[in-house]
């Protein structure tokens, strides 16, 4: 079957941005919907080391997840573009390339971690039968971060082809195997904790081979490994990789500088944000979706060279983000005494929840601007500047206007100080996201990765393309 027709290259591009934001929060929200399942099953064994444990393991997972989501940045990035710019062979060898070092680097990571994860755990302050169980725990699931690697690429790879739909069944099907299985090998095998790990293992599994399938079958997008092709390829998907693993690792930074202002101020403060991260996956998963979502969009239309659909995009993307958090915002206020009431809270936790619930819900559209922006620069050639505003956004947009709104309104200070830093990164990086749209070949600022178009055309020649 030949290579699919650019889809996003004609056509309303307001209706590419949502039908692509939908289906992806859809995935998104199975994926967190996966993990409130795991938390939930292990709690009802009702051993606190368990949970702990569970914790502490998952902290060590999310570093290999940052590494294998920049590589699937890299392969919507760079397949996309082929795509935009037809170019059937250079889709089909950027894909294979990212493949390969997914595995690569998927068999790496846990022969490096798993003989020194007694450390690491400690490190993270794991200690005692705690840190036993974690141990066990991720003895079992970083052995298949190769299998969640591949899956994530096949999953970028059919976005970038411009099927929303399919991309987003991978995670679904992985939630549903997962929910079925976690009962059973937690409690009628009774393997407790190692059970719950068995069952994200046979989800990833499940997961891979729903991405595989229609990415193989319908879409051919992957062709024989050349060494020189991939010597050629891994240049290119590392400058796009590494500035977006930078990037995902700066957000759990900035959500330990919030939990750590917001404990100044008491357990009820700490159990109000506990809550309230809990409810922005749910509600604003079409936002945090956003990059991976129009990423595609921006792609294939650079690779076609049509700018002017770019810009479109970018703004368009802009209006979406802005419609459905008004909506969403609105629907969090008539609901905030409900929602309030649901986690039986009290005091400054209540107070919280009620801050979230109303005005303070309206900053997520800043958050979803800087998705946007950070779409624009993956695809355009400078990741670099994705790197630099999701850590600025989470250092020093959040810890000095932390302290300084805590000291003025107490706890309710700390996510109004947050929410400041953000409308201030926003604005920062759409100004570069239009700047880079403007001028997609200029120069990246001094950390930026410059994706040398040129240059790899001439490698191109040298592999036989």
């Amino acid at each position: 079957m030949a290579l699919a027709e650019a889809s996003f290259t004609r056509g309303n591009l307001m209706r590419h941005v949502s039908v692509m934001s939908f289906t992806a929060s859809l995935g998104l929200m199975a994926v967190f919907a996966v993990d409130l399942i795991d938390i939930i099953f292990i709690s009802m064994l009702g051993q606190d080391a368990l949970a702990a444990a569970a914790g502490y393991a998952s902290t060590v997972m999310f570093f290999a997840s940052a590494v294998n989501i920049g590589l699937s940045v890299a392969a919507g990035a760079l397949v996309s573009r082929a795509i935009g710019s037809d170019n059937e062979t250079d889709a089909r060898e950027y894909a294979t390339s990212v493949v390969v070092l997914s595995v690569l680097i998927g068999i790496a990571l846990p022969i490096l971690a798993l003989p020194n994860v007694g450390a690491i755990l400690g490190a993270l302050g794991a200690e005692g039968e705690v840190a036993e169980k974690a141990a066990q725990y991720l003895w079992i699931i970083l052995p298949t971060t190769m299998v969640s690697g591949l899956s994530m690429t096949a999953v970028a790879v059919l976005r970038a082809h411009g099927d929303g739909s399919r991309a987003m069944y991978p995670a679904l099907a992985g939630g549903a195997a997962n929910g079925i299985l976690d009962p059973i090998l937690i409690f009628g095998l009774g393997l407790g904790l190692p059970g719950a790990a068995l069952a994200t293992v046979a989800a990833r599994i499940v997961t891979l081979g729903v991405a595989l399938y229609p990415a193989i079958r319908r879409y051919q997008a992957f062709t024989y490994i050349r060494p020189q092709c991939l010597r050629r390829d891994a240049k290119a998907a590392m400058q796009i990789a590494i500035p977006a693993v930078l990037g995902t690792v700066a957000t759990p930074v900035g959500t330990a500088i919030v939990t750590r202002e917001m404990a100044k101020y008491g357990t009820d403060a700490v159990a109000g944000l506990a809550v309230i991260s809990r409810i922005i996956p749910v509600v604003f998963s079409v936002v945090l979706a956003l990059s991976g979502a129009i990423g595609p969009i921006i792609g294939q239309n650079y690779g076609a060279g049509q700018m002017g659909r770019v810009k479109e995009a970018f703004f368009d993307a802009l209006t979406f983000v802005g419609i459905y958090v008004l909506l969403a915002a609105a629907i969090l206020f008539l609901l905030r005494e409900p929602i309030a009431g649901l986690f039986d809270a009290t005091g400054m936790t209540r107070t919280l929840i009620l801050l979230f619930c109303g005005p303070l819900a309206l900053a997520s559209f800043f958050n979803g601007a800087i998705f946007v922006a950070n779409a624009s620069f993956n695809n355009l050639g400078h990741p670099g500047y994705s790197t630099m505003v999701n850590w600025g956004r989470n250092t020093l947009g959040t810890w000095p206007l932390a302290i300084w709104a805590g000291t003025v309104w107490g706890a309710p200070g700390v996510l109004i100080g947050q929410a400041a830093g953000g409308i201030i990164f926003a604005v920062i990086a759409v100004a570069l996201g239009l700047r880079v749209i403007a001028n997609p070949e200029g120069e990246p600022l001094p950390m930026g990765f410059k994706y040398q178009e040129d240059r790899i055309h001439t490698l191109c020649n040298r592999c036989g393309r």
